[in-house]
Protein backbone atom coordinates (compact mmCIF):
# COMPACT_ATOMS: atom_id res chain seq x y z
CA UNK A 1 0.00 0.00 0.00
CA UNK A 2 3.00 2.12 0.82
CA UNK A 3 4.95 1.59 -2.44
CA UNK A 4 1.17 2.44 -4.17
CA UNK A 5 0.64 5.61 -2.49
CA UNK A 6 4.36 6.42 -3.29
CA UNK A 7 4.29 5.65 -6.83
CA UNK A 8 1.11 7.92 -7.19
CA UNK A 9 2.67 10.95 -5.61
CA UNK A 10 5.72 10.39 -7.74
CA UNK A 11 3.57 10.39 -10.93
CA UNK A 12 1.58 12.94 -9.87
CA UNK A 13 4.51 15.59 -8.55
CA UNK A 14 5.81 14.21 -12.18
CA UNK A 15 2.86 15.16 -14.31
CA UNK A 16 2.63 18.13 -13.23
CA UNK A 17 6.18 19.34 -13.34
CA UNK A 18 8.26 21.31 -15.59
CA UNK A 19 10.23 18.56 -17.11
CA UNK A 20 6.62 17.11 -18.06
CA UNK A 21 5.14 19.60 -19.43
CA UNK A 22 8.24 20.56 -22.08
CA UNK A 23 7.97 16.93 -22.77
CA UNK A 24 4.43 17.22 -23.60
CA UNK A 25 4.85 20.19 -25.91
CA UNK A 26 7.33 18.78 -27.92
CA UNK A 27 4.67 15.66 -28.57
CA UNK A 28 2.47 18.59 -29.48
CA UNK A 29 5.17 19.97 -31.82
CA UNK A 30 5.19 16.55 -33.73
CA UNK A 31 1.47 16.18 -33.75
CA UNK A 32 0.77 19.27 -35.27
CA UNK A 33 3.57 18.04 -37.89
CA UNK A 34 0.83 16.37 -39.60
CA UNK A 35 -1.25 18.98 -40.97
CA UNK A 36 2.00 20.64 -41.97
CA UNK A 37 2.59 18.16 -43.93
CA UNK A 38 -1.59 18.02 -45.12
CA UNK A 39 -0.66 22.19 -46.07
CA UNK A 40 2.54 21.52 -47.72
CA UNK A 41 0.46 18.40 -50.19
CA UNK A 42 -2.36 20.97 -50.70
CA UNK A 43 0.12 23.97 -51.87
CA UNK A 44 1.54 21.70 -53.62
CA UNK A 45 -1.69 20.48 -55.65
CA UNK A 46 -2.80 24.18 -55.93
CA UNK A 47 0.60 24.84 -57.88
CA UNK A 48 0.06 22.00 -60.40
CA UNK A 49 -3.49 22.99 -60.43
CA UNK A 50 -2.13 26.56 -61.60
CA UNK A 51 0.14 25.16 -63.92
CA UNK A 52 -2.80 22.94 -65.66
CA UNK A 53 -4.63 26.07 -65.93
CA UNK A 54 -1.69 28.12 -67.28
CA UNK A 55 -0.83 25.06 -70.13
CA UNK A 56 -4.72 25.54 -70.64
CA UNK A 57 -3.98 29.56 -71.76
CA UNK A 58 -0.69 28.74 -73.33
CA UNK A 59 -1.89 26.24 -75.79
CA UNK A 60 -4.61 28.16 -77.24
CA UNK A 61 -1.97 31.26 -77.28
CA UNK A 62 1.18 29.61 -79.03
CA UNK A 63 3.00 28.14 -76.23
CA UNK A 64 6.54 28.53 -75.16
CA UNK A 65 8.79 30.42 -78.20
CA UNK A 66 12.14 28.07 -78.71
CA UNK A 67 13.57 28.99 -82.26
CA UNK A 68 16.62 27.50 -84.01
CA UNK A 69 17.89 29.42 -87.46
CA UNK A 70 16.98 29.77 -90.35
CA UNK A 71 19.82 26.78 -91.34
CA UNK A 72 20.26 26.38 -95.15
CA UNK A 73 19.99 22.51 -96.04
CA UNK A 74 20.59 21.42 -99.46
CA UNK A 75 19.81 17.57 -100.67
CA UNK A 76 22.67 16.24 -102.23
CA UNK A 77 23.59 12.30 -103.59
CA UNK A 78 26.61 10.67 -102.66
CA UNK A 79 27.76 8.00 -105.33
CA UNK A 80 29.03 4.54 -103.16
CA UNK A 81 30.50 1.88 -106.04
CA UNK A 82 30.94 -1.26 -104.53
CA UNK A 83 32.48 -4.34 -105.59
CA UNK A 84 31.15 -8.18 -105.77
CA UNK A 85 32.63 -11.36 -107.24
CA UNK A 86 31.01 -13.91 -108.64
CA UNK A 87 31.98 -17.50 -110.11
CA UNK A 88 30.43 -16.88 -113.31
CA UNK A 89 30.55 -12.98 -114.31
CA UNK A 90 34.22 -12.35 -112.06
CA UNK A 91 34.14 -8.82 -110.71
CA UNK A 92 31.05 -6.85 -110.81
CA UNK A 93 31.00 -2.98 -109.73
CA UNK A 94 27.73 -1.80 -108.52
CA UNK A 95 26.94 2.30 -108.54
CA UNK A 96 24.73 2.82 -105.11
CA UNK A 97 22.92 6.32 -104.95
CA UNK A 98 22.89 7.71 -100.80
CA UNK A 99 21.25 10.57 -100.44
CA UNK A 100 21.79 12.90 -97.54
CA UNK A 101 21.40 16.88 -96.77
CA UNK A 102 23.99 19.55 -96.80
CA UNK A 103 23.32 21.64 -93.52
CA UNK A 104 25.14 25.13 -93.71
CA UNK A 105 24.60 27.68 -90.58
CA UNK A 106 24.63 31.55 -91.07
CA UNK A 107 27.86 32.93 -91.43
CA UNK A 108 26.37 35.85 -89.17
CA UNK A 109 22.97 35.66 -87.54
CA UNK A 110 20.91 38.60 -86.28
CA UNK A 111 18.20 38.05 -84.16
CA UNK A 112 15.45 40.83 -82.80
CA UNK A 113 12.95 40.50 -80.50
CA UNK A 114 10.49 43.37 -79.86
CA UNK A 115 7.46 42.22 -77.50
CA UNK A 116 4.49 43.84 -75.44
CA UNK A 117 2.99 41.84 -72.70
CA UNK A 118 0.11 40.78 -70.59
CA UNK A 119 -1.32 38.94 -67.96
CA UNK A 120 -4.06 36.21 -69.40
CA UNK A 121 -6.09 34.41 -66.15
CA UNK A 122 -8.43 31.68 -66.51
CA UNK A 123 -10.49 31.37 -63.44
CA UNK A 124 -7.76 32.46 -60.51
CA UNK A 125 -4.83 31.96 -62.28
CA UNK A 126 -2.63 33.66 -64.60
CA UNK A 127 0.20 32.99 -66.85
CA UNK A 128 2.15 36.17 -68.37
CA UNK A 129 1.85 36.32 -72.57
CA UNK A 130 3.98 37.98 -75.28
CA UNK A 131 3.09 39.02 -79.01
CA UNK A 132 5.60 41.06 -80.97
CA UNK A 133 8.17 41.26 -83.93
CA UNK A 134 10.73 38.78 -84.21
CA UNK A 135 13.69 39.94 -87.35
CA UNK A 136 15.85 36.97 -88.38
CA UNK A 137 18.51 38.83 -90.96
CA UNK A 138 21.80 37.91 -91.56
CA UNK A 139 24.11 36.39 -94.57
CA UNK A 140 25.36 32.48 -95.36
CA UNK A 141 28.33 31.79 -97.20
CA UNK A 142 28.29 28.19 -98.35
CA UNK A 143 31.33 28.05 -99.86
CA UNK A 144 33.60 26.55 -96.99
CA UNK A 145 30.91 23.76 -97.10
CA UNK A 146 31.31 23.20 -100.54
CA UNK A 147 34.84 22.78 -99.97
CA UNK A 148 34.12 20.23 -97.56
CA UNK A 149 32.35 17.63 -100.19
CA UNK A 150 34.03 14.45 -101.24
CA UNK A 151 34.58 13.69 -104.75
CA UNK A 152 31.78 11.16 -104.59
CA UNK A 153 29.04 14.01 -103.35
CA UNK A 154 26.77 15.70 -105.32
CA UNK A 155 24.44 18.39 -104.79
CA UNK A 156 20.93 19.48 -105.75
CA UNK A 157 21.03 23.37 -105.62
CA UNK A 158 17.56 23.81 -107.30
CA UNK A 159 16.20 21.64 -104.06
CA UNK A 160 17.49 23.73 -101.51
CA UNK A 161 15.77 25.10 -98.41
CA UNK A 162 15.85 27.66 -95.91
CA UNK A 163 14.57 26.15 -92.42
CA UNK A 164 14.06 27.29 -88.91
CA UNK A 165 12.82 24.86 -86.49
CA UNK A 166 11.00 25.90 -84.05
CA UNK A 167 9.45 24.40 -80.26
CA UNK A 168 5.77 25.12 -81.70
CA UNK A 169 4.15 27.13 -85.31
CA UNK A 170 0.65 27.80 -83.33
CA UNK A 171 2.74 31.08 -82.11
CA UNK A 172 3.11 32.49 -85.57
CA UNK A 173 0.45 34.73 -86.55
CA UNK A 174 1.57 36.33 -89.85
CA UNK A 175 5.01 36.37 -91.92
CA UNK A 176 5.43 40.61 -92.91
CA UNK A 177 8.26 39.72 -95.29
CA UNK A 178 10.94 36.99 -96.00
CA UNK A 179 13.57 37.80 -98.37
CA UNK A 180 16.61 36.24 -99.58
CA UNK A 181 18.71 38.08 -101.81
CA UNK A 182 16.17 40.69 -102.63
CA UNK A 183 13.80 37.79 -103.85
CA UNK A 184 10.76 36.84 -101.76
CA UNK A 185 10.44 33.23 -100.23
CA UNK A 186 6.88 31.69 -99.65
CA UNK A 187 7.17 29.66 -96.26
CA UNK A 188 5.38 26.33 -95.70
CA UNK A 189 5.08 24.49 -91.84
CA UNK A 190 7.38 21.93 -91.24
CA UNK A 191 10.94 21.38 -90.21
CA UNK A 192 11.75 19.27 -93.14
CA UNK A 193 13.98 16.82 -90.72
CA UNK A 194 15.97 18.62 -89.25
CA UNK A 195 17.30 18.03 -85.88
CA UNK A 196 18.83 20.34 -83.80
CA UNK A 197 16.65 21.00 -81.04
CA UNK A 198 13.97 18.78 -79.55
CA UNK A 199 11.16 21.03 -80.92
CA UNK A 200 8.88 18.98 -84.35
CA UNK A 201 7.49 22.06 -85.43
CA UNK A 202 9.04 24.78 -87.52
CA UNK A 203 8.92 26.47 -91.35
CA UNK A 204 10.48 26.11 -94.36
CA UNK A 205 10.80 27.89 -97.52
CA UNK A 206 12.46 26.86 -101.32
CA UNK A 207 14.92 29.00 -102.40
CA UNK A 208 14.50 30.79 -105.87
CA UNK A 209 18.50 30.32 -106.29
CA UNK A 210 21.16 28.62 -104.77
CA UNK A 211 24.46 31.04 -105.08
CA UNK A 212 27.86 29.65 -104.14
CA UNK A 213 28.78 32.70 -102.89
CA UNK A 214 27.99 35.03 -99.89
CA UNK A 215 23.85 35.14 -99.93
CA UNK A 216 21.66 37.54 -98.01
CA UNK A 217 18.25 36.88 -95.86
CA UNK A 218 15.75 38.89 -93.92
CA UNK A 219 12.68 37.57 -92.79
CA UNK A 220 10.07 39.59 -90.40
CA UNK A 221 7.88 37.71 -87.84
CA UNK A 222 4.95 38.35 -85.95
CA UNK A 223 4.49 36.06 -83.56
CA UNK A 224 3.44 35.52 -79.80
CA UNK A 225 3.90 32.74 -76.94
CA UNK A 226 4.26 32.57 -73.39
CA UNK A 227 6.37 32.06 -70.68
CA UNK A 228 9.83 32.26 -71.67
CA UNK A 229 11.80 32.72 -75.40
CA UNK A 230 15.02 30.78 -76.10
CA UNK A 231 17.00 31.31 -79.18
CA UNK A 232 19.88 28.64 -80.57
CA UNK A 233 22.83 30.62 -81.87
CA UNK A 234 23.72 28.78 -84.93
CA UNK A 235 25.45 31.84 -87.10
CA UNK A 236 29.06 31.77 -87.07
CA UNK A 237 28.68 35.33 -85.52
CA UNK A 238 25.38 35.68 -83.83
CA UNK A 239 24.11 38.73 -82.53
CA UNK A 240 20.65 38.92 -80.29
CA UNK A 241 18.19 41.55 -79.05
CA UNK A 242 15.71 40.83 -76.60
CA UNK A 243 13.23 43.65 -75.32
CA UNK A 244 9.59 43.63 -73.94
CA UNK A 245 7.60 45.81 -71.57
CA UNK A 246 8.40 43.84 -68.66
CA UNK A 247 10.39 44.41 -65.06
CA UNK A 248 11.23 41.22 -64.02
CA UNK A 249 13.58 38.99 -66.45
CA UNK A 250 15.03 36.34 -65.97
CA UNK A 251 18.03 35.56 -67.86
CA UNK A 252 18.60 31.88 -68.68
CA UNK A 253 20.11 29.64 -71.02
CA UNK A 254 24.31 28.60 -71.47
CA UNK A 255 24.75 32.45 -72.41
CA UNK A 256 24.46 35.82 -70.00
CA UNK A 257 23.41 38.81 -71.89
CA UNK A 258 26.71 40.82 -72.36
CA UNK A 259 24.48 43.62 -71.69
CA UNK A 260 21.10 44.77 -70.22
CA UNK A 261 18.74 47.59 -69.00
CA UNK A 262 16.03 46.43 -66.69
CA UNK A 263 13.71 49.61 -64.96
CA UNK A 264 10.36 48.69 -63.57
CA UNK A 265 8.43 48.69 -66.73
CA UNK A 266 10.75 46.98 -69.40
CA UNK A 267 13.97 45.07 -70.28
CA UNK A 268 16.20 45.09 -72.85
CA UNK A 269 19.01 42.72 -73.65
CA UNK A 270 21.73 41.70 -76.02
CA UNK A 271 24.38 38.76 -77.20
CA UNK A 272 27.27 38.26 -78.99
CA UNK A 273 27.99 35.03 -79.27
CA UNK A 274 30.95 33.11 -81.01
CA UNK A 275 30.68 30.44 -82.92
CA UNK A 276 34.25 29.44 -81.00
CA UNK A 277 31.90 29.36 -77.36
CA UNK A 278 29.80 26.78 -78.27
CA UNK A 279 29.64 23.41 -79.55
CA UNK A 280 27.28 23.68 -82.88
CA UNK A 281 29.59 22.99 -86.14
CA UNK A 282 29.32 25.64 -89.27
CA UNK A 283 27.88 22.77 -91.38
CA UNK A 284 26.67 18.96 -91.33
CA UNK A 285 25.49 16.56 -93.18
CA UNK A 286 22.01 15.35 -92.01
CA UNK A 287 23.26 11.45 -92.65
CA UNK A 288 25.36 12.02 -89.31
CA UNK A 289 24.06 11.13 -85.62
CA UNK A 290 20.81 12.84 -84.64
CA UNK A 291 22.05 15.99 -83.46
CA UNK A 292 20.49 17.93 -80.13
CA UNK A 293 22.16 21.71 -79.06
CA UNK A 294 19.58 22.24 -76.81
CA UNK A 295 21.82 22.93 -74.26
CA UNK A 296 23.66 26.08 -76.28
CA UNK A 297 20.72 28.06 -76.10
CA UNK A 298 20.17 31.34 -74.25
CA UNK A 299 16.94 33.97 -73.88
CA UNK A 300 14.66 35.06 -70.92
CA UNK A 301 11.96 33.83 -68.71
CA UNK A 302 8.88 36.25 -68.14
CA UNK A 303 9.71 35.45 -63.93
CA UNK A 304 6.75 36.81 -61.95
CA UNK A 305 8.58 39.00 -59.47
CA UNK A 306 5.80 37.58 -56.38
CA UNK A 307 5.54 33.57 -57.49
CA UNK A 308 2.45 33.16 -54.70
CA UNK A 309 3.21 29.17 -54.32
CA UNK A 310 6.87 28.87 -54.05
CA UNK A 311 6.63 31.79 -51.22
CA UNK A 312 3.53 29.65 -49.62
CA UNK A 313 6.03 26.86 -49.38
CA UNK A 314 9.29 28.13 -47.88
CA UNK A 315 7.00 29.92 -45.46
CA UNK A 316 5.60 26.10 -44.38
CA UNK A 317 9.73 25.18 -44.42
CA UNK A 318 9.96 27.57 -41.47
CA UNK A 319 6.79 26.43 -39.67
CA UNK A 320 8.16 24.39 -36.82
CA UNK A 321 10.34 27.36 -35.61
CA UNK A 322 6.77 29.25 -35.66
CA UNK A 323 4.87 26.65 -33.72
CA UNK A 324 7.77 26.38 -31.05
CA UNK A 325 8.11 29.88 -30.28
CA UNK A 326 4.72 30.18 -29.36
CA UNK A 327 4.32 27.22 -27.71
CA UNK A 328 7.30 28.28 -25.58
CA UNK A 329 5.98 32.05 -25.08
CA UNK A 330 2.82 30.69 -23.16
CA UNK A 331 5.07 28.34 -21.24
CA UNK A 332 7.03 31.43 -19.85
CA UNK A 333 3.98 33.17 -19.15
CA UNK A 334 2.95 30.07 -17.30
CA UNK A 335 5.35 30.65 -15.16
CA UNK A 336 5.65 33.82 -14.39
CA UNK A 337 1.61 34.15 -13.58
CA UNK A 338 1.70 31.00 -11.84
CA UNK A 339 -1.39 30.05 -13.07
CA UNK A 340 -1.54 26.77 -15.09
CA UNK A 341 -2.43 26.32 -18.49
CA UNK A 342 -3.61 22.65 -20.07
CA UNK A 343 -2.19 20.80 -22.90
CA UNK A 344 -5.43 21.92 -24.60
CA UNK A 345 -4.71 25.53 -24.51
CA UNK A 346 -1.19 24.87 -26.23
CA UNK A 347 -2.85 22.35 -29.09
CA UNK A 348 -5.40 25.29 -29.72
CA UNK A 349 -2.47 27.98 -29.98
CA UNK A 350 -0.73 25.72 -32.46
CA UNK A 351 -4.02 24.95 -34.36
CA UNK A 352 -4.10 28.87 -34.52
CA UNK A 353 -0.46 29.06 -36.03
CA UNK A 354 -1.42 26.29 -38.41
CA UNK A 355 -4.66 27.96 -39.65
CA UNK A 356 -2.10 30.99 -40.69
CA UNK A 357 -0.50 28.98 -43.71
CA UNK A 358 -3.79 27.71 -44.89
CA UNK A 359 -4.80 31.18 -45.01
CA UNK A 360 -2.03 32.71 -46.47
CA UNK A 361 -2.23 30.23 -49.20
CA UNK A 362 -6.35 30.92 -50.02
CA UNK A 363 -5.89 34.71 -49.59
CA UNK A 364 -2.63 34.49 -51.78
CA UNK A 365 -4.45 33.36 -54.48
CA UNK A 366 -6.97 36.27 -54.28
CA UNK A 367 -4.64 39.05 -53.84
CA UNK A 368 -1.28 40.57 -53.57
CA UNK A 369 0.70 37.79 -51.58
CA UNK A 370 2.03 40.54 -49.10
CA UNK A 371 -1.90 41.50 -48.51
CA UNK A 372 -2.73 38.36 -48.05
CA UNK A 373 0.27 37.89 -45.49
CA UNK A 374 -1.03 41.10 -43.71
CA UNK A 375 -4.27 39.85 -43.49
CA UNK A 376 -3.54 36.28 -42.41
CA UNK A 377 -1.27 37.60 -39.55
CA UNK A 378 -2.68 40.13 -38.31
CA UNK A 379 -5.88 37.59 -37.91
CA UNK A 380 -3.96 35.25 -35.85
CA UNK A 381 -1.71 37.65 -34.13
CA UNK A 382 -5.21 39.02 -32.29
CA UNK A 383 -6.85 35.83 -31.99
CA UNK A 384 -3.49 34.22 -30.13
CA UNK A 385 -3.27 37.79 -28.27
CA UNK A 386 -6.93 37.57 -27.41
CA UNK A 387 -7.04 33.78 -26.22
CA UNK A 388 -3.96 34.59 -23.75
CA UNK A 389 -6.00 37.02 -22.16
CA UNK A 390 -8.80 34.51 -21.50
CA UNK A 391 -5.89 32.36 -20.12
CA UNK A 392 -3.68 34.35 -18.32
CA UNK A 393 -4.77 37.22 -15.25
CA UNK A 394 -4.18 40.38 -16.79
CA UNK A 395 -2.91 42.29 -20.08
CA UNK A 396 0.48 42.75 -18.42
CA UNK A 397 1.13 39.18 -18.87
CA UNK A 398 -0.69 38.10 -22.05
CA UNK A 399 0.30 41.23 -24.26
CA UNK A 400 3.09 39.58 -24.55
CA UNK A 401 1.96 36.62 -26.88
CA UNK A 402 0.49 38.82 -29.33
CA UNK A 403 4.12 40.78 -29.25
CA UNK A 404 6.14 37.38 -29.83
CA UNK A 405 3.44 36.53 -32.70
CA UNK A 406 3.85 39.81 -34.16
CA UNK A 407 8.04 39.73 -34.21
CA UNK A 408 7.69 35.94 -35.46
CA UNK A 409 5.65 37.17 -38.10
CA UNK A 410 7.31 40.03 -39.37
CA UNK A 411 10.66 37.90 -39.24
CA UNK A 412 9.10 35.55 -41.36
CA UNK A 413 7.99 37.88 -43.77
CA UNK A 414 12.19 39.28 -43.75
CA UNK A 415 13.18 35.67 -44.50
CA UNK A 416 10.31 35.47 -47.71
CA UNK A 417 11.58 38.59 -48.92
CA UNK A 418 15.14 37.85 -48.63
CA UNK A 419 15.61 35.07 -50.40
CA UNK A 420 19.68 35.60 -50.56
CA UNK A 421 19.86 35.77 -46.91
CA UNK A 422 17.02 33.74 -46.43
CA UNK A 423 19.49 31.01 -43.95
CA UNK A 424 21.37 33.59 -42.59
CA UNK A 425 17.93 35.32 -41.18
CA UNK A 426 16.40 32.42 -39.88
CA UNK A 427 19.62 30.94 -38.40
CA UNK A 428 20.11 34.11 -36.25
CA UNK A 429 16.29 34.39 -35.26
CA UNK A 430 16.43 30.58 -33.92
CA UNK A 431 19.62 31.16 -32.27
CA UNK A 432 18.35 34.54 -30.74
CA UNK A 433 15.27 32.43 -29.17
CA UNK A 434 17.15 29.88 -27.96
CA UNK A 435 19.41 32.16 -25.87
CA UNK A 436 16.26 33.85 -24.89
CA UNK A 437 14.84 31.15 -23.31
CA UNK A 438 17.91 29.74 -22.09
CA UNK A 439 18.26 33.28 -20.36
CA UNK A 440 14.96 32.93 -18.87
CA UNK A 441 14.62 29.70 -17.43
CA UNK A 442 18.26 29.81 -15.75
CA UNK A 443 17.07 29.70 -12.12
CA UNK A 444 14.29 27.13 -12.87
CA UNK A 445 14.05 23.97 -10.79
CA UNK A 446 13.04 21.47 -13.54
CA UNK A 447 12.72 19.07 -10.67
CA UNK A 448 9.68 21.14 -9.07
CA UNK A 449 6.04 20.76 -9.71
CA UNK A 450 3.97 23.77 -10.08
CA UNK A 451 1.68 23.34 -7.16
CA UNK A 452 5.32 23.53 -4.93
CA UNK A 453 5.72 26.54 -7.04
CA UNK A 454 2.62 28.12 -5.96
CA UNK A 455 2.98 26.71 -2.38
CA UNK A 456 6.75 28.76 -2.43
Amino acid sequence: MYVETTQKTFFKKFTQGYTFKMLLLAFLVLVLLSPLTMIQTLIYERSQTAASAEEEVMSAWGNQLIAAGPILAVPGVRTIATVTKTERDGEKIELLKEHFTLCIAPKTLNIEANFTTEIRRRGIFSVPLFSGELSLNGSFDPAMALAALAPNEELLPAQAELIIALSSQKGIRKIHSARWNSQELFFQPGKRGLNVTYGKSGIYAALPEFIAGETAFDISIAIQGGRLVRFLPVGQYTHASISADWGSPSFQGFFLPGGSTITDNNFNATWDISYLSRDIPLFWKSVDENRNYDGSMFGVDFFRAIDTYSLNTRAVKYAVLFLTVPFLTLFLLEISSRKRIHPVSYLLSGVANIIFYLLLLSLSEQMYFYAAYFIAAGGVTAMVTLYARSLLPSWSKSWYMGLVALLSYVLLYAVLNAESYALLIGSIGAFMVVGLVMFLTRKLDWYSSEETENTA
